[in-house]
This record gives C-alpha cells, sequence and structure tokens, in this order.
C-alpha cells in the first residue's frame, strides 16, 4: 500500500503538471494545427478529471495504509497530524486549494466568469504547494535520483508554460493599444 500511495502520488504530480502546462499555454491562446485550442482545452480538463482520479487514490491509500497515522481530517485541514505535519500540512492547503478550484469549475456556467477566473488562478499557488509537498514527504526518496529529476522536469515545463502565458498576454496587451479600433480586432 505504501508504494501504492507513493506512486499515485508521483503520478498525480505528472498529471497536475500537465494541467496546469496546458492550462497556461490555453490562456496564452497557444493553437497549432495538430493542437487546435479547443483540443488544449479539452485534453486540459480529461488530464484534470484523471488527476483527480490519481490523486483520490494517493489520498486514500495513504490513510488506508496505516503505516502512518493519518486521517481524512489531516487531509483537509492543514497542519493538523502528527506525523510531518509541515509537509502533510502543505498536501492539505493544497487539497482545500484544489477543491476551490474544483467546485468553481463544476459551477462554473452558474457563476460569473470574473470569480471563476479568480478562483482559477489559485492553480499557479496549488501546485507549487502540491510540489512542496510531494518533495519534503519523499525526502527519504531523494536518494532515487530520478525522483529528483522527474521533480525538475516538472518546475522547467511549468516554468516554461507560464512564460510562454506572460509573454503572449504582454503582446496581446501590446497589440489592443496599438489597434487603431481600440483593441476590437
Amino acid at each position: 500500500m505504501w508504494y501504492f500511495s507513493r506512486g499515485t502520488g508521483i503520478v498525480s504530480l505528472v498529471l497536475f503538471t500537465a494541467v496546469v502546462v496546458l492550462g497556461a499555454l490555453g490562456a496564452g491562446r497557444f493553437a497549432t494545427r495538430a493542437w487546435p485550442r479547443f483540443t488544449v482545452a479539452a485534453v486540459h480538463r480529461n488530464l484534470a478529471l484523471t488527476s483527480l482520479a490519481f490523486l483520490a487514490a494517493h489520498i486514500a491509500s495513504a490513510i488506508l495504509d496505516g503505516y502512518v497515522p493519518l486521517s481524512w481530517f489531516d487531509v483537509l485541514v492543514p497542519f493538523g497530524s502528527d506525523y510531518r505535519p509541515l509537509w502533510v500540512g502543505l498536501g492539505a492547503v493544497a487539497i482545500d486549494l484544489l477543491l476551490a478550484i474544483v467546485v468553481t469549475s463544476l459551477l462554473r456556467t452558474r457563476i460569473p466568469a470574473r470569480a471563476w477566473r479568480a478562483v482559477h488562478w489559485l492553480a499557479y499557488l496549488c501546485w507549487p504547494v502540491a510540489l512542496a509537498h510531494g518533495f519534503g514527504m519523499a525526502e527519504d526518496d531523494a536518494a532515487y535520483g530520478w525522483i529528483v529529476a522527474l521533480d525538475v522536469v516538472c518546475v522547467l515545463a511549468v516554468l516554461g508554460a507560464v512564460a510562454y502565458r506572460a509573454t503572449r498576454h504582454d503582446a496581446d496587451t501590446a497589440t489592443r493599444k496599438l489597434s487603431p479600433l481600440g483593441g476590437t480586432r
């Protein structure tokens, strides 16, 4: 069960990294012939759902394992765990942020777009908190260089996608300012 929990945690990190990367690329209006914008959005949504399933398996297996004393309360309430309270607490913070993102995404058609967007920006906070949780919880696993390498690849992927989004946003803003029609294209 311990290996299953670790494995699903690692897979969750990779999937959530892909979700954040695709979200940032989509927000930056990334598109190619092979990957039109609707495809990027669809893969983003489907990977988000898949990552939630792996995350649920990760949490359930960590609690059911019994190797460490974790409860559902520890998963939802930050920093209350007796076992590695900082690292488990960061996982709880990430879960709470993720729950806000999921709930508002499910209600997207019923809430104002600005409210959804504001909460969805929490993904840029949720992901590094989850990364820190995984890194702290896996300090024993750090001896395995491939785990550290995987973390580095995930960080580089997210930084690259966020940089792309930021440069696209700057370019779009400059184009709107220069447009003779006041931003209408």
